[in-house]
Parts: structure tokens; C-alpha cells; sequence
């Protein structure tokens, strides 16, 4: 399990998180909602095991599989868990499939397995036409699906002695609608197929309806609430957490649910 108890993060006066509990455990997939500046990312970096140095000050602890996070070396951590930032520019011009291999640097990289692996990847998230495409000369939406076959590369044996976990910040924010759909549905497949814990930054409440088992709220870095999207999305509970009038139903094309929101101003 990756968890974390307590966790306060300070930015000089400023609160990033307050007395935050969390807990993910293999094989499932959590989304993590809140507005701007509720402490989504922050909460992510400290999971992933990213050290905070001046001005940030962290208390708490972060655990993954009953370890403290920060006693692992990076190569540990890099084996047991994967990142996707929510910005990954590169400031050299590597081609896609070059970006998809950096995932195995912690295995080797440079072998021809870990290079087939790449390839895989790539094709997994939808990129497999970009593999011999510089970087730079991609869309922002190409490059995040670039970047999550790197991610996909790290995680990608099937078998393993320990869990292992997927961080996504944002990983739809770049994406056409239909791309949105592809990513997560694959993530979601692919962390079954390895009994991955996957944790995801999404803004789209309809998004995370469909395709999170729990929801986490945080709000002004504090957690708001947490549970299952039908426990969690109320019209009251989205009131207060995102400051919009809503309504939620039934969908229409699956067995979830489905958020319709308006500025209060304009609700009928």
C-alpha cells in the first residue's frame, strides 16, 4: 500500500496540506479532485517520495508497502513507483521512442528488451506513429501520451515482488476528448493486468466517475472527502468543493454517473 498519515506541507505562513490522510492500495484506481491550489500536486510529490527543501516544510509520513518512502534509494523508488508530472518537457531532442525508454533506466534501458518494451508502450498509449518524432515537434497532447508511455515502460513487467503504483497529475489535460477516454481506460486496464495502485489528478468530475473505484476532495489542502463517486458527488459536496451549482444523474451510456454544473449565478 502507498499511504501517507498527517501529511502537513508549509509554504512559509501559507498551508499546502493540512493533517492529510491518504491510502492506495494495489489494483485500484483512485482520482484525486480538488480546485486550483487545494494541494492535488502536492500531495502527489509527496507520495512519489520528492524531498521538500526551503521554503516547503513537510511533517508526516509516507509509506509504500510499510516502508518510509524516503529511506528508499532512487532506484528502489523508481522500480516501485512511476511518475507522470503534470509538465515534462525535455530540453533535448529526443525522439518519442527515446523518451518511452528512459522508463527502463532503472532496469538497464539500453538493452534490446528494454527498447521492444519502449516500443510496446508507446503503441499502448496511442503514440506508436510518433516513435522516430522529435519531441519538440510534437502537440502537447502527442507529447503527454509520449510521457505516459515512459511511465507505462517503468511498471511494465507483470510479475513483481512487491506492489507497485502509477502517479498521474493531469494526465487528460492535454487530450482531445477521445484521447481522454483511450488514456484512462487503458491506464485502468493496464493497472489490472498488474495489480497496480493508480493515483490520478483529474478536474473533470465526469471523468473520475467513470473510471475511479474512490474519490479524494481535498480543499484548501485539507481533505474534504473521500469514498466511492456515488458517495462523493453530491450536489452538496460539489457545492462546497468547487464553489458550482450541480445536479447529478444517471449516464446514459453507462453504469456511472453523470455531473451537469453552472455557475450558481445561472443555475435555474
Amino acid at each position: 500500500m502507498l499511504q501517507c498519515q498527517a501529511l502537513h506541507v508549509r509554504a512559509g505562513w501559507r498551508r499546502l496540506l493540512v493533517d492529510v490522510d491518504f491510502a492506495l492500495a494495489p489494483g485500484e484506481v483512485v482520482a484525486v479532485l480538488g480546485e486550483n491550489g487545494a494541494g492535488k500536486t502536492t500531495l502527489l510529490r509527496a507520495l512519489a517520495g520528492e524531498r521538500f527543501g526551503p521554503p516547503l516544510r513537510a511533517s508526516g509520513s509516507v509509506r509504500i508497502n510499510g516502508r518510509p518512502i524516503e529511506r528508499l534509494d532512487a532506484r528502489t523508488r523508481a522500480r516501485l513507483r512511476a511518475v507522470l508530472p503534470q509538465h515534462s518537457d525535455s530540453a533535448f531532442s529526443f525522439t518519442a521512442l527515446e523518451v518511452a525508454a528512459l522508463g527502463r533506466y532503472a532496469f538497464g534501458g539500453s538493452g534490446s528488451e528494454d527498447r521492444a518494451i519502449a516500443r510496446h508502450a508507446l503503441a499502448l498509449a496511442d503514440a506508436a506513429h510518433l516513435s522516430e518524432r522529435e519531441l519538440p515537434t510534437l502537440s502537447g497532447g502527442e507529447r503527454a501520451r509520449v510521457h505516459l508511455a515512459a511511465a507505462f515502460a517503468q511498471l511494465w513487467e507483470r510479475e513483481c515482488d512487491e506492489a507497485r503504483y502509477l502517479l498521474l497529475d493531469e494526465p487528460t489535460a492535454a487530450l482531445d476528448l477521445a484521447h481522454q477516454h483511450h488514456v484512462l481506460g487503458t491506464v485502468r486496464a493496464f493497472a489490472a493486468q498488474r495489480a497496480l495502485g493508480v493515483l490520478a489528478i483529474v478536474h473533470d468530475l465526469n471523468l473520475a466517475a467513470l473510471y475511479a473505484d474512490r474519490l479524494y476532495v481535498l480543499r484548501d489542502g485539507a481533505l474534504l472527502a473521500q469514498g466511492r463517486p456515488q458517495e462523493v458527488l453530491t450536489p452538496e459536496l460539489i457545492g462546497t468543493g468547487f464553489a458550482v451549482a450541480a445536479r447529478v444523474l444517471a449516464h446514459p451510456l453507462k453504469p456511472a454517473l453523470l455531473v451537469a454544473t453552472a455557475h450558481r449565478s445561472a443555475a435555474l
